[in-house]
């Protein structure tokens, strides 16, 4: 439920909560909230949060932080750039290069709170933030250690589909809707919204919607879809500024995605470890369980029973913070 202070969850009692802003490399204005442990000492380590894509900073990974600032972390909850109230002139566009750097720039940021101790910063990244996550990890190496909850490859699944159910056609067919959607923003000099994750309609043909999810549920609705608006579009996780709770995309959206192969480098996160968690019943397992086999040295995967993908965004009782903190207490130590 939406708190009265526009959040969906209630701050801890002993967790300070304050609003910053931060520049990324791209020149745009980043906005996040730090939460810090009441009357904390000395240098703490520390998490940058963000995720699920389409969600913003008052939804999951704000939770996450206040959860971690519980335990002693100093954690940033950031809205990446172009949603949420974190700046980029063209709304709600999606970018897995920017978004990427968005987590190295709340690095930058977190290296020079006197509260943090510059060597103890870590990534916590919810569903299909993960993977911008995993591959700043890649690149960065001030990043010690990275944990997912839900992890979504939005490349792999912008460019292949759901299971890679992308027939080489479709794949065809998308990237010529993407490309003449192009030409008509640009005769409009709007941008129109559309799925990011492109469907295909009964005939075949590419299915055009500017909402990803609707004002109310369908009858009969496939359970993973009414999942995610339960969480969206509900008093448990609604917020008027995320994406995925009021509207879409902007429509070229996944463009950029067939162009950027997420985690390609991923064998550049070792020695350094990544704690990859997944609900038993998420549809979206397979992510992070393709991503284990891959780098199983530096990758832990771990498998929550009883739990779905959108359980693991607030379900307190089901998300194994224990089983995080102590991944993140070993590999920041």
């Amino acid at each position: 439920m939406t708190t009265s202070d526009g959040y969906t969850f209630t701050l801890g009692e002993n967790v300070e909560r304050t609003s910053v802003r931060f520049t990324n490399r791209y020149g745009i204005e980043v906005a996040g909230d730090l939460y810090v442990p009441k009357n904390a000492t000395g240098k703490l380590p520390a998490l940058a949060v963000s995720g699920p894509f389409g969600a913003v900073k008052e939804q999951s990974s704000g939770l996450y932080a206040d959860e971690f600032a519980r335990r002693g972390y100093v954690a940033l909850a950031f809205d990446p750039s172009f949603t949420g109230e974190s700046g980029g002139t063209v709304r709600d566009v999606a970018s897995p290069d920017i978004h990427t750097e968005d987590y190295s720039a709340a690095v930058d940021f977190l290296g020079l709170q006197e509260s943090v101790d510059r060597d103890r910063i870590g990534l916590q990244a919810i569903c299909g933030l993960s993977g911008m996550a995993l591959t700043a990890a890649a690149a960065d190496s001030r990043v010690k250690a990275v944990a997912t909850a839900s992890m979504y490859d939005m490349s792999r699944s912008m460019s292949r589909g759901y299971r890679d159910s992308y027939t080489p056609g479709q794949r065809h067919a998308v990237v010529d809707h993407l490309s003449r959607q192009r030409w008509a923003d640009a005769e409009s000099g709007t941008f129109a919204r559309g799925s990011h994750e492109v469907p295909f309609d009964a005939d075949g043909d590419v299915a055009v919607s500017d909402r990803v999810l609707p004002e109310t549920l369908p009858e009969g609705a496939d359970p993973v879809f009414a999942a995610f608006f339960d969480y969206y579009r509900t008093e448990r996780g609604f917020h008027p500024r995320s994406v995925n709770s009021t509207t879409a995309w902007t429509a070229t959206t996944p463009a950029s995605f067939f162009a950027f192969r997420l985690m390609t480098n991923i064998d550049l996160l070792a020695p350094r470890k990544a704690l990859l968690v997944a609900g038993a019943e998420a549809h979206s397992r397979y992510y992070s369980e393709d991503v284990q086999k891959t780098a199983p040295d530096s990758v832990d995967l771990l498998i929550v029973p009883g739990a779905d993908h959108v359980d693991l965004y607030d379900r307190r009782d089901l998300i194994p913070f224990d089983r995080i903190d102590a991944f993140f207490a070993e590999n920041l130590a």
